[in-house]
C-alpha cells in the first residue's frame, strides 16, 4: 500500500513546485515515488525537464511521473464497466456505446483522477504516490468521495429496504431479475456480489482517508495576506474531508514563520526557500519528513465512555458552523463541506445534549 500525498493552497503559491520536491526528496531516500499531475499543461515537463505524458515514466532513480488525461482514464474505466456488465448480464446493452464518444461531465475529473491513484496503489509498484491536483475545494471533495458514496449507500439502502414498495415489489422482482442476471439473485437484494464488492472498496477508501500513515495532505502559502486566508481556510475544510493535514510550508520564505507558527498552531511550519534556476536541493534539504504527518491534530475523534465527539475545525468559529441530527448521524456543515459523522454501536441513537468550541474543536456532548 502507497502512502497518498497532496498539497493544498491558493493558486500560484507554488504548489507544484512543492510537489516535484517531495517527490525528488522521496525517491533520494530509496522509496518508489509516483507523482501524478492532473495539468496536462506543459509547465510540468519543463519543471522536471523531461516530456511527461499519460502513463508512467521514469525521470529519475526511484521517481515516475505522469500526466491524467481524462478522457483516456474514461475511456478505461468504461470498458471495465462494460466487462463487469457482461458477467452479471445475460444480455449487456452498454456494449452499444463506446468510451471514445463519451463526453464528460463536471465531477468526472476528479472522480477518474481519484480511481487512477487507486489502481496506481493497488499495483503495488509505488511507495509514495504524490498527487499535484488543483489544491482546493475539489481535490477535498475528491478525497471525501468513498465517505460521501458510503453516506449515501447505507442512508438509502435502510429507507428503501423499509420502505412498502421494496417488501411490495420483492417476490416479483427476484424472479424477473434472475432472468435477466448471470448470478442466482436471493435473499437481501443489498447482500450480492457486486454490491458487496462495491461496499467493501468503498469501506477501503474511507479507511485510507481517515489514515494519516496512508493519506495525507500539506497546506503552501506565501507571505501574502490572500495565500495566507486561503490556507488556513483549506486546512478547516479538510477537516470536514477527515484528510488530515500534516504542516504548512511557507513558499519563499522570509521572517513570517514564527507569526504563522502562531497562526496555525498547533501544526509545524516549515520556510522553504526559493528555486534557484534548476538546482532543487534546496528545496529538498527544506522538505518536511512526511512521516511525521500522523503526529498532527486528527480530524475526529469519539470518546465512546465520556459520550463525546471532537471535530477538529480550525479556522472556523462557531458562527461558521451549523450542527443538526435529523437522521441516525450527526451532520456537520463548515467550509462549504457536509460532514455525516456515524456514531459507534454504543452511542448510536442517542441525541446531541450540547456542543461547544474550545482550542479548534467542536466537542459535542451525547
Amino acid at each position: 500500500m502507497a502512502f497518498v500525498l497532496t498539497f493544498l493552497g491558493k493558486g500560484g503559491t507554488g504548489r507544484t513546485t512543492m510537489a516535484i520536491a517531495a517527490a525528488k526528496q522521496l525517491a533520494s531516500q530509496g522509496k518508489r515515488v509516483l507523482l501524478v499531475s492532473q495539468d496536462l499543461s506543459p509547465a510540468l515537463s519543463l519543471l522536471v525537464e523531461a516530456t511527461v505524458g499519460s502513463e508512467p515514466q521514469e525521470i529519475a532513480p526511484n521517481l515516475q511521473v505522469v500526466q491524467l488525461q481524462t478522457t483516456a482514464l474514461l475511456e478505461q474505466s468504461w470498458e471495465e464497466l462494460k466487462k463487469l456488465e457482461a458477467q452479471y448480464l445475460r444480455s449487456p446493452f452498454f456494449k452499444a456505446v463506446y468510451g471514445q464518444e463519451l463526453g464528460l461531465l463536471p465531477g468526472m475529473d476528479d472522480a477518474l483522477a481519484l480511481d487512477a491513484i487507486r489502481r496506481y496503489d493497488a499495483s503495488g509498484s509505488y511507495d509514495v504516490i504524490i498527487l499535484d491536483g488543483a489544491g482546493d475545494q475539489s481535490t477535498l471533495r475528491m478525497f471525501s468521495t468513498p465517505e460521501t458514496i458510503s453516506w449515501y449507500a447505507r442512508r438509502f439502502r435502510q429507507v428503501f429496504a423499509d420502505s412498502d414498495f421494496v417488501k411490495t415489489v420483492m417476490p416479483f422482482l427476484q424472479p424477473l431479475a434472475a432472468s435477466v442476471l448471470n448470478v442466482n439473485w436471493s435473499g437481501d437484494m443489498f447482500n450480492q456480489p457486486t454490491v458487496n464488492q462495491a461496499t467493501n472498496m468503498l469501506d477501503q477508501g474511507r479507511a485510507a482517508v481517515a489514515d494519516p500513515r496512508r493519506v495525507a495532505a500539506y497546506l503552501v502559502t506565501t507571505d501574502a495576506a490572500e495565500a495566507v486566508a486561503t490556507a488556513k481556510y483549506l486546512w478547516g475544510s479538510a477537516q470536514q474531508a477527515g484528510l488530515t493535514v500534516g504542516g504548512l510550508l511557507l513558499n519563499q520564505a522570509g521572517d513570517l514563520s514564527g507569526d504563522l507558527g502562531n497562526a496555525f498552531a498547533p501544526l509545524p511550519v516549515y520556510a522553504v526557500p526559493s528555486r534557484n534556476g534548476a538546482d532543487w536541493q534546496a528545496l529538498i534539504q527544506a522538505m518536511p519528513d512526511f512521516g511525521q504527518a500522523s503526529q498532527a491534530p486528527q480530524p475526529l475523534r469519539i470518546d465512546s465512555a465520556a459520550g463525546k465527539v471532537y471535530l477538529f475545525l480550525p479556522g472556523f468559529d462557531k458562527t461558521q458552523v451549523k450542527l443538526t441530527q435529523y437522521g441516525p448521524e450527526i451532520t456537520i456543515e463548515a467550509g462549504n463541506q457536509r460532514r455525516n459523522i456515524s456514531l459507534p454501536p454504543e452511542l448510536r441513537g442517542r441525541q446531541v445534549t450540547g456542543a461547544k468550541f474550545q482550542d479548534g474543536y467542536l466537542i459535542i456532548s451525547l
